[in-house]
């Protein structure tokens, strides 16, 4: 016989269920705005990450409260033993279903908390990226472990289901063998970020060259990546193709970058004038890290000589402005200081060559 019922026998069942859900529930929040009250008097220096997770998971306790103090609750209400049994299950599962829900919360806050100190507009932003890169995989990993484990804890509270599971991928091993085919490309995917985070052929801001198409890591998702091109366009590359196809890092190892800029000249061009030019050039520019500049020729071809110019810039978008400046005043100089240095093609008349051929035989 219930506690309840030897107190206070003459009291009907729902009368007590009220009386115990109210006052476990006005006692939670008692207890809530207490602690509550305690975080907001301590300093602010004081567990910053505590009383931010406290915060923000306010409400989802008060509803796990609730749960609590109904489950309870029911359990003084006359209900047969069949529906009582039931009743203890559904608010099991609801219980687990929130406690998963809080647990991926704080993971959340904890993992972004921890991206917010980095600095990714450093000049030198290389170990940022990498931590960067890292918590965006685990924190899209973690999601989906803790929702999977959430939803099979849960489902576990009723036997129903947790016999119909059993039953179903025991039973010839059909249902198994099509979901794994259907979840196939994004177990790959999945796994290629968890190697990705561990690995980290690129990060977050890397210039890169996808499919022949330059531009940078906008994005990193759990089975994908956003690239965003020079043009502003996006390039959506599944996470599995990375491993499987080669690509272009270009700030794989340092943020720094060496531009290259090649402009053609006649083989008239005197080439001192033209490489203590460029390198003024380069040197007065705040493009420039002050690392690496370098002028040189760099081919020949039938036509026209190829002069290449180097310079180094602290990350790709520097460098891209660098070389177009370096181009543009180069090829001014070269036009302004030797115009007849310019890009030409030279034509032979073949006719006025036999006759001074012909004449040089004659004077012989």
């Amino acid at each position: 016989m219930p506690v309840w019922k030897t107190l206070l026998p003459w009291a009907p069942a729902w009368l007590v269920a009220v009386c115990i859900f109210a006052a476990i529930l006005a006692a939670g929040l008692v207890l809530q705005g207490v602690v509550t009250r305690f975080m907001a008097a301590r300093p602010a220096a004081w567990r910053p990450f505590l009383r931010h997770a406290w915060m923000r998971t306010r409400h989802l306790g008060r509803f796990m409260l609730l749960l609590f103090a109904a489950g309870l609750a029911v359990q003084a209400l006359a209900l047969s033993g069949e529906g009582l049994d039931t009743a203890r299950k559904i608010f099991l599962c609801l219980f687990i279903v929130q406690t998963g829900w809080i647990a991926m919360v704080v993971a959340n806050l904890a993992m972004d908390r921890y991206a917010q100190n980095l600095n990714l507009q450093a000049s030198d932003n290389l170990l940022a990226r990498k931590a960067a890169t890292q918590m965006r995989i685990f924190r899209h990993a973690a999601n989906v472990v803790l929702t999977a484990l959430t939803t099979a804890f849960a489902l576990m509270s009723f036997d129903a289901v947790r016999q119909f599971g059993v039953s179903l991928f025991a039973s010839a091993g059909i249902a198994g063998i099509v979901a794994g085919l259907a979840a196939r490309p994004m177990l790959e995917n999945l796994i290629a970020g968890v190697q990705l985070a561990l690995t980290q052929p690129l990060r977050l801001q890397d210039a890169v060259v996808i499919n022949n198409e330059w531009g940078w890591v906008e994005e990193i998702n759990s089975t994908y990546i956003v690239v965003r091109l020079w043009d502003w366009r996006r390039q959506i590359v599944p996470l599995s193709y990375l491993f499987q196809n080669p690509f272009f890092n270009w700030t794989r190892s340092s943020s720094s970058i060496i531009g290259t800029v090649l402009v053609y000249a006649d083989y008239t061009l005197p080439m001192e004038p033209v490489r203590a030019r460029a390198t003024e050039i380069v040197k007065a520019s705040p493009l420039w890290d002050g690392q690496v500049v370098n002028v040189q020729v760099s081919d020949a071809r039938e036509q026209a000589m190829e002069v290449r110019v180097l310079a180094s810039a602290s990350d790709s978008s520097r460098a891209w402005d660098l070389r177009c400046e370096i181009r543009e005043k180069l090829i001014a100089f070269i036009r302004d200081a030797f115009p007849e240095s310019l890009p030409r093609v030279r034509r032979e008349d073949f006719r006025l060559a036999e006759q001074s051929s012909e004449a040089r035989q004659r004077s012989h």
